[in-house]
């Protein structure tokens, strides 16, 4: 127990941080800014409530492991604006993904933050691709930290036989993320088949099979 607390008390403590360096979201204007997650008012960030609580700053969500029974073989719990709507206007996240042994995280952006990772538990191979399309990865372990650039295609993978474990971290209250292959082959509306096809040298019936492994429900 003493260890997992530790885990996200060092996430914790790198977002913070990482953002008091670089701020992803505009600058705080006041104290608080509790999200109206209801509102319809359409602004960079979420409308203020008026009625705030320590209620609204709190999340539990974190504390336990997510289900990994899917076809990747991992879950992303995210810790963001959208649940925990105290942290409108204050630049930081959080996210907890968990991997079954084989589970992967597949590569994917997000496009308002840089990311940093803290093994809870297990191990990972981890790696982001550049602009120049270089590969940088690495082996990490229980208690060891690695860092994704914002806005880089970068993937986290459990190849090893048992449960695995990160927390990560975002100077960004609502990071975005957008996965290649459903951003790709499950858009709406879809993206012409001749398109896929030319960019990835492949025919129209595969990108077709592609496409139907993306559909909803799959």
């Amino acid at each position: 127990m003493a260890t997992y607390d530790y885990g996200l008390m060092i996430g914790m403590m790198m977002a913070i941080f990482f953002t008091s360096l670089v701020f992803a979201d505009p600058d705080l204007l006041q104290d608080v800014c509790v999200a109206d997650l209801t509102s319809g008012v359409k602004i960079n960030g979420f409308a203020c409530k008026s009625n705030i609580s320590a209620g609204d700053f709190f999340f539990a969500g974190l504390s336990k492991p997510g289900l990994t029974n899917n076809t990747f073989g991992a879950t992303v719990t995210p810790a963001s604006v959208q649940q925990i709507p105290g942290l409108n206007t204050l630049g930081v996240s959080m996210a907890r993904v968990d991997f079954a042994p084989g589970g992967i995280n597949p590569p994917h952006t997000h496009p308002r933050a840089t990311e940093i990772v803290f093994v809870l538990e297990g191990e990972l191979d981890v790696g982001f691709i550049t602009t120049e399309n270089k590969l940088f990865s690495k082996t990490i372990k229980k208690g060891e930290i690695f860092t994704f650039p914002r806005g880089l295609i970068h993937f986290q993978i459990n190849n090893g036989k048992v449960h695995a474990a990160a927390i990560a971290a975002f100077n960004s209250q609502l990071p975005g993320t957008q996965r290649v292959a459903n951003a790709l082959f499950a858009s709406s509306p879809t993206v012409d088949d001749v398109v896929l096809s030319k960019a990835f040298l492949i025919g129209t019936q595969e990108v077709e099979t592609i496409k139907s492994k993306f559909a909803p429900n799959k």
